[in-house]
């Protein structure tokens, strides 16, 4: 996946901080462990965000060392094992130790990147930190990765009736995923996520939902072929995530953590809605307004069943439910009913 690469120029602000001391009590702390999974290594877009978030870190007390790992599963063991102190990971994985923030991948949670921008905004409050821990494992940091969209083999399947039967990569590891296709009537088919492109292309799935930034890098185009296209539905947001181990890091670090990610998201939107212009305008798929209201209606749906079974946390789904009916009250879902 391609992330924002911060510019050299703000390092070089950052290393002049330190510099003039002020890291002072970093300088003398013992070092954490930062794991960095970037599936291209240490050139890769990941490394770079995180190099940065290295350097800023110092500020908030914190000696970070890094360690890249090509493999995520490899990297959350040594998380969960005690090598790493702190990880990025996707939001799907994050649910694994925040079920609150796992949440914000809920199908139809986030319908668009004003959305995601407002939401991140509220998390990011000091009102919000006590939902950012849970157990030991705390979330210092969430940037938005993009979208979601359904990539398909055939422009017949233009919505979630099409679906119906038709062959979805999922993640192995996360039976959630393999429930929310069901939903929809989809059959899951289980794979690490370094077999998607090539098994899409392949002509092994018929729908993969991947963010923009894959299009160009995994070569989806080839999957779509002649036949095919993307549909301009969003399933839902992807995000990475941070998390840290809570008594590893200093008092105060996770909430300044926090608030420095905030300010980097206008400018991995900003990039997002660059990869989403690049794709050729004859490749997205375009619903009618009846099916998009009847993607709507399926969404909550999904987001109702999978919460019962105890997938989502229902205190943020009120939160997503808030930033959604913010100027649509007349939408069905914005009554005084429950999601």
């Amino acid at each position: 996946m391609t992330l924002p690469i911060i510019g050299s120029f703000r390092r070089v602000v950052l290393q002049i901080a330190i510099l003039l001391g002020l890291c002072l009590p970093a300088c003398a702390a013992s070092a954490q462990m930062l794991c960095v999974w970037d599936p291209l290594g240490a050139g890769g877009d990941y490394s770079n965000m995180l190099k940065d978030y290295q350097l800023a870190a110092k500020r908030w007390g914190a000696q970070l060392d890094i360690s890249v790992y090509t493999d995520e599963a490899k990297s959350v063991e040594d998380y969960k094992s005690g090598k790493c102190d702190m990880l990025n990971m996707i939001g799907f994985r994050a649910r694994l130790f925040n079920p609150f923030t796992g949440t914000l991948e809920a199908p139809g949670g986030i319908e668009n990147y004003a959305q995601m921008r407002d939401v991140l905004s509220l998390l990011t409050s000091p009102k919000a930190a006590k939902y950012m821990l849970s157990g030991n494992n705390e979330v210092v940091g969430i940037i938005p990765i993009g979208a979601g969209y359904p990539f398909v083999t055939d422009r017949k399947i233009n919505g979630l009736g099409p679906a119906h039967g038709k062959r979805v990569a999922v993640m192995g590891w996360d039976p959630l995923q393999a429930l929310l296709v069901k939903d929809v009537g989809a059959v899951p088919v289980p794979l690490e996520f370094t077999q998607f492109a090539s098994k899409f292309n392949g002509g092994a799935l018929d729908i993969m939902i991947a963010p923009m930034a894959l299009y160009k890098p995994l070569e989806l185009y080839k999957g779509i072929g002649t036949h095919g296209g993307i549909i301009h539905r969003p399933m839902l947001q992807f995000t990475m995530q941070l998390i840290a181990k809570h008594d590893k890091f200093p008092p105060g670090f996770a909430q300044s953590s926090r608030e420095y990610m905030l300010t980097q998201v206008n400018f991995a939107l900003g990039v997002i809605h660059n990869q989403e212009a690049g794709v050729e305008q004859g490749q997205w798929i375009y619903a009618s307004t009846l099916e998009l209201k009847d993607y709507t209606r399926i969404m909550r749906e999904a987001r109702a069943h999978l919460t019962a079974a105890g997938y989502y946390d229902k205190r943020m789904l009120n939160i997503l439910k808030h930033v959604r009916c913010q100027g649509q009250t007349d939408a069905v879902e914005c009554g005084p009913e429950e999601e």
